[in-house]
């Protein structure tokens, strides 16, 4: 996916996203500390385990052995059981956890590498989770793509290309200079309460949607979204339609929108002006569009930049 999906006002759409976290997240005992023994933990526990779970066991692993030194020093069927007892799945990962603590605090003099590459060389971590925890303990990684940021892009441009993108150039594009513990952050946060599998772009207050492909035409089809989900005749998909006809068109007024939006409306019936005048408003009220009641008629027109 070329560049040219992402809309002009990459300012703007840090800034909204950056705010819409700031003002509003799940408090994930993790996003408190910049150790990065504690962050690696729950990474590690994290993946493929719901966020439920993992809060109890990361504070009851870190209570048990609270520095990468005490966890080297542990034999490794203890930490397996430990791994077993919470549920956390995939007992590999409590393997290569132990070796990578092994490494750290025999081999590395207990000092954690702060740059990504380096932090892929431990047993088990991956790009995405070497990522993870640069950012998030030392501020220094790249912007991290997983399922849930996958998913964020690729609705972002649905409709300005038919091939799948490139999501870490999409995602580096779009993180703004030295902030990747925040960013990657505010990342997953959209991903994980808002752009689901089943998108919540109104209840989650989406702070994307006027820019979103996926919100203006009603597709949220996504990489691990491999049928549309249904949207006919929702207010999500109308209220789509609208976003989509006024970025295209400009000003239109409500007697040239109701038809285009739904094909039965009538533009001398006021119970469907009604309906359409209340989905303009909480559009307005989103600041997606502007709505104009100055003249006889009111009308739609876009949100000047």
């Amino acid at each position: 996916m070329p560049d040219e999906c992402l809309p002009g006002a990459l300012d703007s759409m840090r800034d909204a996203l950056l705010a819409w976290y700031a003002a509003d997240h799940r408090a994930l005992p993790w996003r408190d500390t910049t150790d990065p023994y504690e962050i690696l933990v729950a990474e590690v526990m994290s993946q493929q385990t719901q966020l439920e779970r993992v809060v109890d066991a990361w504070e009851a692993f870190l209570e048990r052995w609270p520095t990468v030194a005490a966890l080297a020093d542990t034999p490794r069927a203890e930490v397996v059981a430990f791994w077993s007892d919470h549920r956390l799945g995939y007992n590999r990962r409590a393997r290569f956890l132990h070796e990578s603590a092994s490494i750290i605090a025999h081999d590395w003099d207990g000092s954690f590498p702060r740059e990504p590459d380096e932090l892929e060389r431990l047993p088990g971590v991956g790009p995405y989770t070497a990522n993870a925890v640069a950012s998030f303990a030392f501020n220094n990684g790249d912007a991290v793509v997983d399922t849930n940021v996958k998913r964020i892009l690729f609705r972002l441009c649905t409709a300005s290309t038919d091939r799948e993108p490139s999501y870490e150039r999409l995602a580096s594009r779009l993180m703004p200079p030295a902030t990747s513990r925040q960013w990657n952050n505010a990342m997953m946060e959209l991903g994980g309460v808002v752009c689901e599998k089943r998108p919540r772009c109104d209840e989650g207050n989406c702070p994307w949607r006027r820019w979103c492909d996926a919100y203006a035409t009603g597709d949220f089809t996504a990489p691990d979204v491999p049928s549309q989900p249904t949207f006919d005749g929702s207010r999500r998909q109308f209220r789509g339609r609208i976003v989509r006809i006024v970025s295209e068109a400009g000003r239109v007024t409500c007697s040239e929108l109701g038809p285009r939006v739904r094909v039965d409306f009538d533009p001398a019936d006021q119970d469907d002006r009604s309906w359409l005048r209340d989905l303009v408003e909480s559009l307005a009220a989103d600041g997606l569009v502007r709505l104009e009641t100055a003249t006889d008629e009111w009308a739609v027109a876009p949100v000047a930049e």
